[in-house]
């Protein structure tokens, strides 16, 4: 049985990639806030080293946890800059770090991070989100070149904006903004910038993720892996 870590895992895409790799097999060691502290060092060697003890092994490596902030540069709180960085950015590298042995010991490790269209592209007044995903895919370069010798496909997944309780909660707050329906305010201001005019599905994400964790994933290595539905092709 393979065996993956999966971080952000209580909801949204997170829970859905574990449901996905555990109907296709895999032992999934699934974890959460409430399991430990990815924004520090100690927290991600300590889910890295449940999962080695968990399974005995580890072959796949999904770092998705992550938060949003939405704030005027001049506005945007240094602490809330800097948690962003850790959580999106400095979280994949550890991970990575504390994992390389494992991923490199299964002879066909796996490395995903979840980043975003924003990892690609950028948007107004959510300066410290973009920069640490555009952070991710960069790291994701630089792992991949390093894995490559030992058998670790690291590769970026880059969504648009999916149906999470993340993206709801902006889809409110706009409508109220705006003094608009919900509906007006997911598909002309949310997905304004989406070419299909719909919210990605989380189960959607996870069947990308589980693609390229599989077989059909062996030439995927050092990219970012786009499903936006039009948005970077502006």
């Amino acid at each position: 049985m393979r065996a993956a870590l999966v971080t952000g895992a209580a909801g949204g895409i997170g829970a859905a990639v574990v449901e996905r790799l555990e109907s296709e097999g895999w032992g999934v060691h699934g974890v959460d806030l409430a399991d430990a502290d990815l924004s520090t060092r100690a927290g991600n060697r300590a889910v890295v080293s449940a999962a080695i003890d968990r399974f005995g092994r580890l072959d796949a490596i999904v770092a998705n946890a992550g938060f949003q902030h939405v704030s005027p540069v001049e506005e945007f709180t240094e602490d809330r800059f800097e948690a962003l960085v850790a959580l999106l950015l400095t979280s994949p590298f550890l991970l990575a770090k504390y994992g390389w042995e494992a991923l490199a010991a299964s002879g066909d490790g796996r490395f995903v991070a979840i980043a975003s269209a924003h990892g690609l592209v950028a948007s107004p007044f959510k300066s410290g989100y973009v920069a640490a995903k555009h952070g991710v895919v960069g790291l994701v370069k630089a792992l991949a070149l390093e894995g490559a010798e030992h058998g670790i496909l690291v590769t970026a997944v880059c969504p648009g904006y999916v149906r999470t309780p993340l993206v709801e909660a902006q889809v409110r707050d706009q409508a109220r903004a705006h003094g608009v329906s919900t509906e007006r305010a997911r598909d002309e201001i949310i997905l304004a910038p989406h070419a299909v005019k719909r919210l990605l599905e989380p189960a959607e994400v996870a069947a990308t993720v589980a693609f390229l964790l599989g077989e059909g994933g062996r030439a995927f290595t050092g990219v970012a892996v786009t499903m936006d539905l039009g948005w970077t092709a502006r």
